[in-house]
């Protein structure tokens, strides 16, 4: 091969060199890219995960304290009257709320009365020591911690079954006072809970699942038991009925759950 003719082999053996050096550079650069932004996309996903599910160091909330039939309406929520009798209380959740070891033993309390002092009015009870001692213990044992002053009613039904749900400092349904307790108590055996019925609230079909969350009953209601049975009646209410049924013509707020005419306990007096 004459001199010429190697130089121009040379030459093109190098252009060619140059440009498949090029070609890969082109290559990583878009891979690069490329996994940029299936990290990002990945961040995201994990984001939103987080977000929506609380993250696996936070645990979902447990399911809301209920008679297990009284699941919220589904009709639109009720929009409450110009006229609101019971001034907004202002009150905001306890985000901590005093925590207990165990409940009182039950028939610890000969408490047989009480008064619920609310934003609203008074409402007084007649409790039932006798048919349901461990439910009026650990409630006559709360009041007087104060464990029940300032909180948020935080629930109301008015569709099938027509209660106000109190108890819950957090006012998210979930809150307690870091005990519960069974069995089901003077539960009804026909399942009918007259107006003015105050009762334990429980979680699922859980018979040991009392707590501090209580419902009073504004409207006679029919709440079929579960596989745990009733729901424990442990009082009834002698005068105020009447400041439940207003907070109940106010109907529920935009959420569908927490009363439009919000009220709070403002504390809880037992004799």
């Amino acid at each position: 091969m004459a001199p010429s003719q190697r130089d121009d082999a040379r030459r093109r053996r190098a252009e060619e060199l140059r440009r498949r050096a090029e070609r890969e550079q082109r290559r990583r650069r878009l891979l690069g890219a490329l996994g940029v932004a299936l990290a990002a996309v990945v961040a995201v996903a994990v984001a939103l995960t987080v977000l929506l599910t609380g993250g696996d160091d936070e645990p979902a909330a447990s399911p809301t304290p209920l008679p297990s039939t009284a699941a919220p309406s589904t009709a639109a929520p009720s929009t409450p009257p110009a006229d609101n009798p019971c001034p907004d209380p202002g009150t905001q959740p306890v985000a901590q709320p005093p925590q207990f070891d165990a409940p009182p033993e039950a028939g610890s309390s000969d408490a047989t009365s009480a008064v619920l002092t609310t934003s609203c009015g008074d409402i007084t009870v007649e409790l039932l020591p006798d048919a349901a001692p461990q439910a009026v213990a650990s409630f006559a044992f709360l009041a007087g911690e104060g464990f029940f002053d300032d909180t948020i009613c935080h629930r109301l039904t008015t569709s099938g079954i027509f209660v106000l749900q109190c108890g819950d400092p957090t006012a998210t349904g979930s809150g307690g006072p870091g005990y519960s307790f069974g069995p089901i108590e003077n539960a009804p055996a026909d399942d009918v809970y007259p107006a003015g019925t105050l009762a334990m609230a429980r979680v699922g079909d859980d018979a040991g699942s009392n707590g501090s969350q209580f419902f009073l009953v504004y409207e006679d209601s029919t709440i079929p038991s579960d596989s745990a049975g009733g729901y424990t009646v442990f009082g009834r209410v002698t005068e105020g009925l009447d400041v439940v049924q207003t907070i109940a013509e106010g109907g529920t707020a935009a959420d569908g759950t927490a009363p439009a005419r919000p009220i709070t306990i403002e504390g809880v007096s037992t004799q």
